[in-house]
């Protein structure tokens, strides 16, 4: 017969985020009630954070090997093969729920966390990006989220000394309350040897290194495993503290231990700490870990069993070591003023053992936390909810006349085409992101080749490390971007993350890189409810699709669900289902590095991918629907998200990719929110160079020439001396459409050195405005916010 527990089991259940079921199978499972440390334990690794409890079985369909694929999902980042020696680990991670409640150290922890996943495979940290989302800036709250996360994140990033190179930004009522706070890292390796997790070794001893144990991150895992509610803002203990110069030297200790050939697994000690950290190393290895907490070094007196093994302090690492290797490793760490000591031994039975003061304080099959976890089946709905299915109806020939006046949107003045590009260049979400990169430093390490700004994507030289290259000039680099048109997935999520991932190889072709894998961020609202699920659903096959269909195999990533706000009234609010998509690509020569910005006047400028067509048409591969033009500058945010054409992505982004390496493409840039006028603005903007452009005549709408969204679309310059090497690649591409249909490349116009845009269609202008007017509407969209403007 069983014990009953001796502890109040309904509140202890509610605390750890653990069913009435989970206890019977972990009495079932430990044979006897768990005592109060042991069911923390369970609390923390069965939570949703730690084992996907509701979104593996999704997860199983991603595309996981490639011909350049290292490390897949399971270790604490990805691997890709770059050629010449090096390898990049590379990871993106959500820290959602701690900078809901403590935006600063939420946030700093959060790029913490992800640097010592990068390191912890043995790779030196060169770059850092993010995506970042906020409800609207009119509202206070939302104001000191977002200065408190940009804040965080440009404090630890540019004390450790990791450049931030890139990222997105982006604002949506569904995000007050919840904002999204996803870090994603990249690191450099010059080894074989890829530093694994799983413990292996019967005696080797465990080595804890780094800084103290304290009660801070208490239960970060399960309560970052829940939906936020007003009490959730006093939750500030389940917030983490971190140190970016401990981290720092833990950075320079743990890259100089791997190579002493002594540490034969590693790994970070962030959600669920020390329960995490061993209860996953001995499962992935086979094994067993003893734990003696008498010897883990406290930052307080007292700690039970139960704070130690679920402190989720900052800036920790444990070891596997090989016996007899310990003491000179140790000494290394002291030597960067980090703590060092042996607190375990590697055993042959596959548990958890943990002693505090010589007797068994908690004792768990290794395995039962760490592998055999539950899983929670859902039913997918047969069809879309009704309330999407309502969205897909809504059509172009619903929105008012549009001639080349303009429009008069319900309910509003008329506006001009240049007051509409005006309105769409203020909108936070496509606006200038400097307030927010201005405080990044990403110059250190001196390898930036492609600033926050500047390019579709981030690009860092690869500088050997080692040996005589380390002093030449680096000829290869690498680029990295993080996407999610969250729109379009709150719409439809099966197209909404395809065109995550579409873009985001877009915009690393427009740079000059070939795509290679892909990191993901899973960030949706509580699987529980049948239309939360059916979004996660959709949006895995999308991303699974997309992958398989453009080579980018998926490394590994994060699920964090029940991002939603119970309100004051009782309703719940979810965010926006947002997938982000980290890719990173190889640049094979840092010469042809291509930007957004026009290089000179007289230079051709071509439209790539899905034509614009005089007269209207049903290509439903772009349009109005879920675009930017549509939900702010009419209110609506409905309709069907374009098709992505990935057989079009291929052949749009190969042509792409062998223009730029030829020199004969000079500038590129992806139409993304706002379309074609905004992505000719931004050229414009970041050049200071002006563009005359000529649309099509015909019937089709003004709006959708300017506005629309998707169809694989990129603009290019093209010098005039380059303009024959053009041609020859268009007639190699693989660009021609179906019969009769025109091909998939356009010449628009031309680019011009007086400072204006003008777009004209028929020998009629839509638009001209000069570029200083524009660059005050795009400069200030989100400074004037945040100063209390209207």
């Amino acid at each position: 017969m069983v014990s009953s527990p001796s502890f109040p089991l309904a509140e202890a259940l509610r605390k750890e985020g653990l069913s009435q079921a989970d206890y019977d199978e972990i009495v079932l499972r430990l044979g006897r009630a768990p005592n109060r440390a042991e069911l923390g334990m369970f609390g923390v690794m069965w939570s949703e954070h730690c084992c996907y409890r509701n979104s593996r079985p999704l997860l199983g369909q991603f595309p996981t090997t490639g011909p350049r694929i290292l490390v897949g999902p399971g270790e604490n980042a990805g691997v890709v093969d770059l050629g010449e020696g090096q390898h990049l680990a590379f990871k993106i991670e959500s820290h959602n729920h701690p900078s809901a409640v403590e935006p600063f150290q939420g946030a700093a922890t959060g790029v913490g966390g992800i640097l010592r996943d990068i390191f912890t495979m043995g790779a030196r940290p060169i770059a850092l990006l993010n995506a970042l989302r906020f409800g609207p800036l009119e509202d206070p709250r939302n104001v000191g989220l977002m200065e408190g996360v940009v804040a965080g994140i440009a404090h630890y990033g540019n004390c450790v000394g990791v450049p931030t190179v890139g990222g997105e930004v982006a604002f949506d009522p569904s995000y007050s309350g919840n904002p999204l706070v996803n870090a994603m890292a990249l690191g450099l390796m010059e080894t074989e040897e890829i530093v694994r997790s799983g413990a292996a070794g019967v005696g080797n001893p465990v080595v804890y290194v780094g800084s103290t144990t304290g009660r801070d991150g208490m239960g970060g895992a399960s309560f970052a495993s829940a939906e936020l509610t007003e009490a959730s803002l006093d939750a500030r203990p389940a917030v983490q503290v971190g140190d970016p110069f401990l981290e720092k030297g833990l950075i320079e200790a743990c890259l100089e231990a791997f190579q002493s050939g002594d540490v034969v697994a590693a790994q970070d000690m962030g959600a669920a700490g020390l329960t995490c950290s061993c209860s996953e190393m001995a499962a992935k290895g086979g094994v067993g870990v003893e734990l003696d907490l008498d010897r883990v070094p406290a930052r307080e007196d007292g700690m039970t069993a139960y704070e130690f093994l679920l402190s989720e302090s900052q800036e920790r690492m444990l070891f596997v070591v090989r016996q007899g290797r310990e003491q000179p490793l140790m000494e290394r760490f002291r030597r960067w003023g980090l703590q060092a000591a042996v607190v375990g031994r590697v055993v042959a039975e596959n548990v958890v053992r943990v002693l505090q003061h010589g007797a068994v304080a908690a004792e768990v099959p290794a395995n039962a936390l760490a592998d055999d976890t539950p899983i929670n089946h859902h039913e997918l709905l047969a069809a879309p909810p009704a309330e999407i299915q309502a969205h897909w109806q809504w059509s172009e020939a619903q929105l008012p006349p549009a001639d080349t006046a303009g429009i008069t949107p319900a309910g509003q003045s008329p506006l001009s085409w240049n007051q509409v590009l005006l309105a769409l260049l203020d909108t936070p979400t496509i606006a200038s992101k400097r307030w927010v990169y201005r405080q990044y430093d990403h110059q250190v390490q001196g390898n930036t080749v492609m600033p926050p700004g500047g390019a579709d994507a981030a690009v860092v030289r690869l500088r050997p490390q080692q040996g005589p290259g380390s002093l030449l000039p680096a000829q290869r680099g690498v680029a990295a971007v993080v996407d999610c048109p969250n729109r379009w997935v709150a719409l439809d999520p099966q197209r909404g993350a395809m065109a995550a991932v579409a873009e985001a190889a877009r915009n690393l072709s427009c740079v000059g890189a070939e795509p290679l894998a892909v990191t993901d961020n899973l960030n949706f609202p509580s699987p529980d409810h049948p239309t939360g699920y059916w979004q996660l659903a959709m949006a895995c096959r999308g991303l699974s699709e997309a992958c398989a269909a453009l080579g980018t195999p998926v490394t590994g990533g994060n699920v964090s669900l029940y991002n939603e706000t119970r309100l004051p009234d009782g309703r719940l609010q979810p965010i926006h289902p947002t997938p982000v998509v980290g890719m990173v690509g190889l640049v094979p020569d840092l010469a042809r590095v291509t930007g957004q910005a026009w290089r000179a006047a007289g230079d051709a400028i071509w439209l790539l991918g899905v034509p614009l067509a005089g007269d209207d048409d049903a290509d439903e591969r772009f349009g109005l629907a879920a675009s930017g033009y549509l939900e702010w500058i009419h209110g609506l945010s409905t309709g069907r998200p374009p098709r992505t054409d990935l057989a079009l992505e291929l052949a749009v982004q190969a042509l792409l990719r062998q223009a730029i390496a030829q020199g004969v493409v000079t500038a590129a840039h992806d139409l993304s929110d706002g379309g074609l006028a905004v992505a000719a603005a931004e050229c414009c903007l970041a050049s200071g160079l002006g563009a005359q452009l000529e649309l099509p005549a015909g019937t089709a709408r003004a709006d959708r020439l300017l506005f629309a969204e998707g169809g694989a679309r990129v603009l290019v310059s093209v010098p005039p001396a380059q303009a024959q090497a053009w041609q020859a690649l268009l007639e190699q591409a693989p660009l021609s459409g179906a019969a009769g249909s025109p091909p998939a490349c356009q010449r628009l116009g031309r680019v011009q050195a007086e400072a204006l845009l003008s777009i004209e269609r028929g020998g009629t202008t839509l638009l001209a405005q000069p570029l200083d007017v524009l660059g005050l509407a795009y400069e200030q969209g989100i400074p004037r916010r945040l100063a209390g403007g209207a």
